[in-house]
């Protein structure tokens, strides 16, 4: 029998995200384009969010659409290598995009990766964020085969932490100067660690707004 589409994999034996696109809590979880000009104009406007760069400091500071097409082209490579998968979050009726979700440092021989998240401002408030959570650790846990994802933030992002536990990622503890301040790659804090089994019961999703 063939395989469906949200079993064909990259040669890696990680699925493919293009042909995946889990559905569910509203969203569709789709890949980037690093060729499409809506893609990387939502890729650029996510990176460039002042929200984002206060709690987040990527190792390339770019800022502009060449940098985003090849930040997009990076993460494609990850994906075709099996470290990482990159799905863009949609709205599941409109298509519209809404942020990101990336199942990231994925260690098929521990079982374990790391999952990360933004959203564009203009779709915050909505639940966006845990209902992508949910949706993609799902995917991650029945595709990838993995045990254990886990999901770090600065300390002092409390709105991401509020996510985090709501969508059954236990705070873990304090990892020390575990990622660069916001906009500087010479000095670091801490990380807050979560982090959530396959055998844990998985909760019930946030409400759309």
């Amino acid at each position: 029998m063939a395989p469906t589409p949200a079993h064909r994999t990259h040669a890696t034996g990680v699925p493919d995200p293009s042909r995946a696109e889990p559905r569910g809590h509203g969203l569709h979880l789709r890949s980037w384009d690093a060729d499409s000009d809506s893609d990387a104009e939502a890729w650029l406007r996510g990176f460039l969010d002042p929200e984002f760069q206060r709690w987040n400091t990527p190792l390339n500071l770019w800022t502009d659409l060449a940098g985003a097409r090849e930040s997009l082209r990076a993460r494609a490579r990850d994906a075709a290598d099996g470290r990482s998968v990159s799905f863009r979050v949609t709205d599941g009726g409109s298509g519209t995009t809404l942020g990101h979700i990336g199942v990231n440092e994925i260690s098929r021989q521990m079982k374990v990766a790391r999952v990360g998240y933004w959203v564009l401002p203009a779709a915050r408030g909505r639940g966006v964020a845990g209902r992508a959570l949910l949706l993609a650790s799902r995917w991650a846990f029945a595709e990838l085969g993995l045990h254990r994802l886990e999901l770090g933030h600065a300390m002092g992002h409390e709105a991401s932490c509020r996510i985090a536990e709501r969508c059954g990622y236990r705070a873990e503890g304090t990892l020390r100067e575990a990622m660069f301040e916001s906009g500087r790659h010479d000095a670091f804090r801490d990380v807050h660690l979560h982090a959530r089994l396959a055998t844990d019961t998985e909760p019930a999703p946030p409400d759309a707004r």
